[in-house]
């Protein structure tokens, strides 16, 4: 799977959210993502798949009217089936936004992953429209997708299973509640089954505001963990066995604050020079 094409800067822009972003007070993150969008005038789409909360979706419909937005749209796809819904499809082909929730990204991938809703997706945001997740909706959105995995700081030949993902970039591996949950070990063990990609982990209420340019912002209270594999001399990951620790010589390794920005391309880390807020 590849992203869907698109022309140089008119994609929309890719938002993983490490989850429990703040919705009441300082809302930092949901008020960028709704600026992008059109402010008031924007049609925001949720998509709660991945919550087994029958509110999910109403309670972020809430957070959202509060913020403004007048039009604000869930589709609740249970089944694949719900994925080819012509009514919903038309729908949410209007939207300026799409904001996946949190919950378990295996019910998102296994419901929405090769449907026309997915299709869709990957469509609109080629054509300029924004993606964003939280959690869950966070690891969903690259090609190559953080399916779960065991806590732990050393990688472990068997301590992560990944799957496809929505695909809106396949440039980077996305984990979220990162330093809550101790994933560092796990996206190490994700990064080395294939060096390309680079890591990203996400902590709680910090988000990675992709730009079309590769560029992304970090937005949010906590910090962003980046894993360049680009020089990455050695790695055991292919001798290792069951549970054993694999060996990985030459990663680099930033943490990043909300003001700092990384260009994916140039694998480069710098201070933004313009306030992101």
């Amino acid at each position: 799977m590849t992203p869907a094409r698109a022309e140089e800067g008119e994609r929309g822009y890719i938002i993983p959210i490490g989850g429990a972003e703040k919705k009441l007070r300082d809302r930092k993150i949901l008020s960028r993502f709704v600026q992008l969008c059109g402010n008031g005038s924007a049609v925001i789409a949720i998509i709660p798949t991945a919550s087994e909360l029958s509110d999910t979706g109403r309670r972020y419909e809430r957070v959202f009217r509060d913020m403004g937005v007048a039009d604000v749209r869930t589709y609740p796809f249970e089944s694949r089936g719900d994925g080819e819904r012509q009514d919903w499809l038309d729908s949410l082909g209007e939207a300026d936004g799409v904001f996946l929730t949190g919950g378990n990204q295996l019910r998102l991938s296994t419901t929405l992953g090769g449907t026309s809703a997915a299709q869709l997706i990957r469509r609109l945001n080629a054509e300029g429209v924004h993606v964003a997740g939280t959690s869950a909706g966070a690891g969903f959105l690259s090609e190559h997708m953080i399916a779960f995995g065991r806590e732990g700081l050393a990688p472990k030949a068997d301590l992560v299973t990944l799957a496809p993902g929505l695909g809106l970039t396949n440039r980077v591996i996305v984990d979220h509640h990162f330093r809550k949950r101790d994933r560092f070990g796990r996206l190490l063990a994700a990064i080395s089954y294939n060096p390309f990609a680079i890591g990203i982990g996400l902590a709680e209420d910090t988000a990675a505001f992709v730009a079309p340019d590769d560029v992304l912002e970090v937005l949010g209270s906590g910090a962003l963990t980046i894993v360049d594999p680009s020089e990455l001399e050695y790695s055991s990951m292919d001798s290792a066995q069951k549970k054993e620790p694999v060996c990985l010589v030459g990663l680099r390794v930033h943490t990043l604050i909300d003001g700092w920005s990384y260009d994916l391309n140039r694998r480069e880390a710098r201070q933004a020079s313009v306030a992101t807020g």
